[in-house]
């Protein structure tokens, strides 16, 4: 089976690469600002594969954020002092810990969801039928994108 052209092979638009990337950072960021409770992109993160896997292993946590094993020990004593989540004794192996959310977690994060599902759809309440459609049919294509970065 023949592998998949890379960036070094194919002529690719360099002003769409561009225009992307920063429409892309822009309305993450503008996403990020909707979080509550004073969380970092990269704590909210967590909160949310907590939540998402939990309970879950630090060493589980540090392979889905894609960070190292100190950085995800630090974020979860931070998450743990807030009281976003609970740290316990797996019951099979003493020697390992598992990270759950608890009720406050559970609340910041439906609460935050909340607001950036808001913030969008009244973004999106700007926008005629045509460019819906174009939006419809663009998540479809980033999320191809993304596809092999969930592996």
């Amino acid at each position: 089976m023949p592998s998949a052209p890379s960036a070094t092979t194919i002529e690719v638009d360099r002003d769409l690469v561009v225009s992307l990337r920063l429409a892309v950072g822009r309305l993450a960021r503008r996403l990020r600002q909707q979080t509550e409770g004073g969380l970092t992109a990269s704590q909210f993160s967590a909160l949310s594969s907590i939540s998402h896997y939990g309970p879950i292993t630090l060493g589980q946590l540090a392979a889905v954020e894609r960070l190292r094993p100190p950085s995800v020990t630090r974020m979860v004593s931070n998450l743990e002092d807030a009281g976003l989540v609970l740290r316990r004794a797996d019951a099979d192996d003493r020697r390992v810990c598992r990270v759950e959310t608890t009720p406050l977690g559970r609340d910041l994060l439906e609460r935050t969801r909340s607001r950036k599902d808001a913030y969008l759809a009244t973004r999106l309440a700007t926008l005629g039928p045509d460019e819906l459609d174009v939006l419809r049919d663009a998540t479809v294509v980033l999320e191809r994108l993304l596809e092999e970065e969930r592996s």
